[in-house]
């Protein structure tokens, strides 16, 4: 599968996935303000009694009065209640649509890196400076380490005469000294050293593979390498 049908698959998801929170959120707000008591029902009721009753007295119209603030005041903090609910249901779901932006994003992104990873790095370009001890991979140059350098060095030499080296002989072939005397060890530590030096984790562990019981090698084409 290609980046771009993953792009596209997360695309429809994300916009799949906004549709669904808003038609939720939706029902959710219309149910929530059908249920809620009518603003004009306390005083409904008030006025109700004052035209059913006989009130006569000073003191029967005073509390009826008071009734009818007491409704009014419940009518405006009702409608204020409903001004919060509005304003904190557009909040909802304007983090549940960014959560699920964030989200589709970080698996198109995930699924590009497995894809790069098992594909490997495309390098068309791998110039190797032992005079400045530097090494320019596509458009991205590291300054590395006269000792980084040098394995690098081994490394492309071999991937352009098509071979795959072992710690040992990695080792040998940088101290001059014959293989037998080498240690796996210390070619594998030359390349961790290497791929400390790089720092880019992608790169060094793309660009540097290990194959297991063979040794290491260059994961690139031959004919992209130069040495200078």
């Amino acid at each position: 599968m290609s980046a771009t049908d993953l792009s596209r698959r997360g695309g429809r998801a994300v916009v799949w996935g906004m549709i669904a929170i808003v038609v939720i959120l939706l029902v959710a707000a219309v149910l929530l303000f059908y249920n809620l008591p009518d603003a004009g029902a306390f005083n409904a009721r008030v006025e109700r009694i004052f035209v059913e009753q006989d009130l006569t007295t000073q003191a029967e119209i005073k509390l009826l009065e008071i009734l009818a603030l007491s409704g009014t005041a419940f009518a405006e903090t009702l409608a204020s209640y409903r001004v919060v609910i509005f304003v904190l249901m557009v909040f909802a779901t304007a983090l549940l649509i960014t959560s699920l932006v964030l989200v589709a994003t970080l698996i198109v992104l995930n699924r590009r890196m497995a894809q790069v990873e098992k594909a490997g790095i495309q390098v068309s370009s791998l110039v190797i400076s032992r005079a400045t001890n530097t090494v320019a991979i596509n458009d991205m140059e590291f300054r590395l380490t006269q000792a980084a350098i040098e394995t690098l060095a081994v490394l492309a030499e071999a991937r352009m005469d098509g071979d795959i080296l072992s710690g040992a002989a990695i080792e040998a072939m940088i101290s001059g000294r014959d293989s037998a005397e080498c240690d796996e060890a210390s070619g594998a530590t030359r390349i961790k050293r290497l791929r400390d030096t790089l720092g880019n984790q992608l790169v060094s562990e793309v660009l540097i593979r290990n194959i297991t019981r063979q040794g290491y090698v260059l994961a690139i084409d031959r004919d992209v390498i130069r040495m200078i």
